[in-house]
């Protein structure tokens, strides 16, 4: 029987590996057991946030040396999704996530309410005229399949969170497309990467069964807020063209003591999200979290987003009017330091841009906890 574990390793930058080194020759971690690293890296988050391409090849280069593979395998075998921008309190970390062998046989009573269970997949490179379009939507809801289908979770409701990287346009991406005689779904470079989330989180709701198929077209990408996933998370980024998927949900197929729970807030500032997700998994949620409690969570995943009205229960908020900063790096700030002054932890896996990602102005919240 499998089981999966989660792992937190702080950074003190984007290419500062020397935690997870440490945790391999400790034999707390052991890397051929890795199948995919989620970080939070202090770059922007934007564009031209290069610290998520740099953490990554570090990253590669780390599991190759430490497992004897090719990078080449590292990249097809391993799940590497960088999140760039850690404003605020935010605190710079890796989420390692490890699958190995029960040490002994599971207790059958103890894994039928299931146990966290994992699957990954990825979707063929796309042309750049197909990030944010349909194409995008439906190759990334037959990857979400295909990772359930890994992950041995025989129903979607047991699925609680899809992580998806996602690539975005450059210049250059966008006038190799004009060559062909292939228009991008827009000649914005920052916009593109809302099309792209956007996009994938469609592919996420449409594998999950929250969306019709046929209710959608190019035309309800980012037009239609109030069609969401509850469960996505997905993130652009400059260092690849192909969607990478990672499905986190429950199985009583895996072992261990680890299940996952999720809640979606309704606005930025909706910290009842996180006791209504803590309650799923039979965890107290009164806030602040007491240490004990503290201590059985192993992961905290949320979106964060800047309501398109300009208003947070009708308070006005000018994350939208900023020229100098955009509108996401608002966002994680604002809704990391709500979530952590629940917590009492800033080390929070926090991604903006939730475009079709929970409710507009909202977003999902997962939690991942100790349960025996």
């Amino acid at each position: 029987m499998r089981v999966a574990n989660v792992h937190h390793v702080a950074a003190a930058a984007p290419d500062d590996v020397a935690g997870l080194e440490a945790a391999f020759h400790a034999g707390t971690i052991a890397p051929g057991e890795i199948v995919a690293i989620l970080g939070k890296t202090e770059g922007n988050g934007c564009v031209n946030d290069f610290t998520r391409g740099f953490a990554t090849a570090t990253l590669k280069a780390l599991l190759a040396r430490a497992t004897s593979r090719a990078p080449a395998d590292i990249e097809r075998d391993v799940a590497m999704v960088m999140s760039g921008g850690t404003e605020g309190g935010l605190s710079p970390h890796w989420l390692v996530f490890t699958v190995g062998d029960a040490p002994h046989a599971a207790d059958p009573a103890a894994a039928a309410p299931g146990r966290l269970a994992l699957g990954t997949a990825m979707t063929r490179r796309f042309r750049p005229e197909e990030i944010g379009r349909l194409a995008q939507v439906h190759e990334t809801a037959a990857a979400v399949q295909r990772a359930i289908a890994a992950a041995a979770i025989a129903d979607v409701a047991d699925v609680h969170y899809v992580q998806v990287k996602c690539p975005l346009l450059t210049k250059a991406r966008i006038a190799e497309a004009a060559a062909r005689g292939a228009d991008a779904a827009t000649g914005d470079t920052y916009a593109s990467m809302a099309y792209s989330r956007g996009a994938s989180a469609l592919g996420v709701a449409l594998a999950l069964g929250e969306i019709a198929g046929d209710a959608l077209d190019d035309a309800r990408i980012l037009a239609d807020r109030a069609v969401f996933s509850a469960c996505a998370s997905t993130s652009a980024g400059i260092e690849l063209m192909e969607n990478q998927v990672m499905v986190v949900g429950n199985s009583a197929a895996w072992g261990g003591s680890l299940r996952i729970a999720h809640a979606v807030m309704q606005d930025a500032i909706d910290l009842a999200a996180l006791p209504a997700a803590l309650a799923a998994l039979g965890l107290p949620g009164h806030l602040p979290l007491a240490a004990a409690t503290r201590a059985r969570i192993a992961a905290v995943l949320a979106k964060a987003e800047a309501a398109s009205g300009g208003a947070i229960r009708g308070r006005r908020h000018v994350m939208l009017d900023d020229s100098d900063i955009p509108a996401t790096r608002h966002a994680r700030a604002l809704v990391g330091g709500v979530l952590a002054g629940g917590l009492g932890d800033t080390q929070i896996f926090v991604s903006g841009g939730a475009e079709h990602q929970g409710p507009d102005g909202g977003g999902p919240l997962a939690v991942i906890a100790t349960v025996d």
